[in-house]
């Protein structure tokens, strides 16, 4: 009898821990990413009440016309919630920071290809709506101003230059689906 009031107590007071601390992670995959032949997944933890760090990684194989873009980025982001709701959930602002590092190759009719490395720097700030349904299912829509600077280290046969490519500043935007544990 002891036992089976044991194992009751320990499956309640482990039920409400798991109830709380249900919703202080997500995982996520942006789903507009895939357009543009990228994989953007991001994890979020909750740090306190209003605020969480999220850290997303990306890879791409992107094209366009006879260049392709092959490589990755990381993307740092600290989350401020400003709702009523508790983080991960609610209306946010996030700066965050952005590394870049790409192989780009171009292929041209005539045989004489180019390539190069590309590795960028920078960051912005995004504005943002999380929701989280049914605890567990979360939607994550954010956009927002960002600025990169960044190298190109181009080689054409035996020449090769440098060139600051890429700088100046964009928007970042964002759809994601994910699970929240």
């Amino acid at each position: 009898m002891k036992k089976q009031i044991f194992v009751a107590l320990a499956a309640i007071l482990l039920a409400g821990a798991l109830q709380v601390n249900a919703q202080e992670n997500a995982l996520k995959i942006n789903v507009l990413s895939p357009i543009v032949r990228t994989v953007n997944l991001s994890y979020e933890r909750k740090l306190n009440a209003n605020s969480g760090l999220q850290l997303g990684v990306y890879y791409t194989g992107a094209s366009a016309s006879e260049v392709t873009f092959r490589g990755f980025g990381i993307t740092p982001e600290y989350r401020y919630y400003l709702s009523e709701t508790e983080a991960i959930a609610g209306t946010y602002i996030g700066p965050f920071v952005r590394y870049t590092s790409l192989n780009v190759k171009e292929d041209f009719a005539d045989g004489n290809d180019a390539e190069g490395t590309y590795s960028g720097f920078g960051g912005g700030l995004v504005i943002g709506r999380q929701w989280v349904f049914k605890e567990k299912v979360t939607l994550d829509v954010f956009l927002g101003p960002q600025f990169i600077s960044g190298n190109f280290k181009a080689k054409s046969g035996s020449q090769e230059a440098n060139v600051d490519l890429f700088d100046g500043f964009g928007l970042r935007a964002g759809l994601t689906l994910g699970f929240a544990f």
